[in-house]
């Protein structure tokens, strides 16, 4: 039987210290990692997604940023056959992939294959979404609370996107996204996986949020959005990136300086309980809560459990790394 692929995941919400976490993991792990950010994807958006410095890239390899024009769409299902691509990749060059990020839909479908049910580009199809738009979203999210309540539970009535697309499979197939979530489940990982999630606590973690978004700002955020905007014509998902839509704002003259910093901590804030609730929902996770930790012996502990479920540990003399976390802290 095939051994199924090492994968080491460091996920946690925004701002929560994963980055960091990460670079020191790959520099003694002999690792390379494969981001779960939703939004460094996107070329040119550097300072407000807060995407490595090119001479980290240069020493330790990242993946699948950069990979999108601001204009494109991206979809989970991209994500997850590029990122399987990678992990085999890394795996057969003797090296430890480790998927970092809080984007929590691409790191599912990756641990589970996942997929929601192909549903065909037909002409039917195309009227059937076109016929949801008109309907009222309040109405849209008590249908669909009548009929996959579950899921409904889960998201926002707001978010129509989510609401239309979970109406829709149940239309085209007669069975609800529940039930595809629960029939995946059943299976076992493709990969053999360890997944550490980072939990601060809230006070450290805000506070961290308002001095990154602070930073951004001195680092030239503004004028990073101002050149996506005249230069490259983001579409639906770049556009509404937070920090970009806020700045834009800004821009258009709609709200002053301060209130478009404020508006992007708030909504930093708001992004980082969503993540939160969502992996609260893994019983996979292995939470960490840094504040509580001494960093060394934070990176021992993580090193030590992967050294106890990976066989990388064993193809490899990355175990004998441990010694530089003397150099490192």
């Amino acid at each position: 039987m095939t051994k199924r692929p090492d994968l080491l995941i460091i996920t946690g919400p925004t701002a929560s210290g994963k980055t960091g976490l990460s670079i020191k993991l790959a520099r003694l792990l002999n690792a390379e990692i494969i981001s779960a950010d939703s939004m460094q994807i996107y070329k040119y958006m550097n300072i407000g997604t807060d995407k490595v410095s090119s001479d980290i890239q240069d020493e330790i390899p990242h993946h699948l940023i950069d990979i999108c024009n601001p204009n494109e769409e991206f979809s989970v299902a991209k994500y997850k056959k590029l990122a399987d691509k990678k992990i085999n990749d890394i795996s057969k060059r003797g090296k430890l992939p480790i998927i970092v990020g809080g984007t929590t839909m691409y790191i599912k479908a990756v641990v589970e294959g996942f997929m929601l049910p192909y549903l065909p580009d037909s002409n039917f199809r195309k009227r059937y979404k076109e016929e949801l738009k008109t309907v009222d979203k309040i109405k849209l999210y008590n249908y669909l609370k009548m009929i996959d309540p579950e899921y409904a539970n889960r998201i926002h009535p707001n978010d129509t996107r989510r609401v239309t697309r979970a109406i829709e499979i149940f239309h085209m197939t007669g069975r609800t996204r529940t039930y595809f979530e629960f029939k995946q489940n059943r299976k076992e990982s493709r990969y053999n996986f360890l997944q550490f999630a980072i939990k601060r606590n809230r006070q450290e973690l805000y506070k961290k949020i308002n001095n990154r978004v602070d930073e951004m700002i001195t680092a030239g955020l503004i004028e990073e959005v101002k050149y996506l905007f005249d230069n490259h014509n983001p579409g639906r998902t770049a556009s509404q990136a937070l920090g970009y839509k806020e700045i834009k704002e800004y821009l258009d003259e709609k709200v002053d300086m301060d209130i478009a910093i404020n508006n992007i901590k708030q909504g930093s804030r708001h992004l980082a309980k969503r993540q939160l609730t969502f992996l609260r929902r893994n019983s996979k996770n292995i939470w960490l809560n840094p504040d509580n930790w001494h960093e060394k012996d934070l990176l021992v502990y993580i090193i030590k459990s992967a050294c106890s479920k990976f066989d990388y540990f064993e193809r490899t003399e990355s175990k004998w790394n441990l010694s530089l976390l003397k150099c490192m802290v």
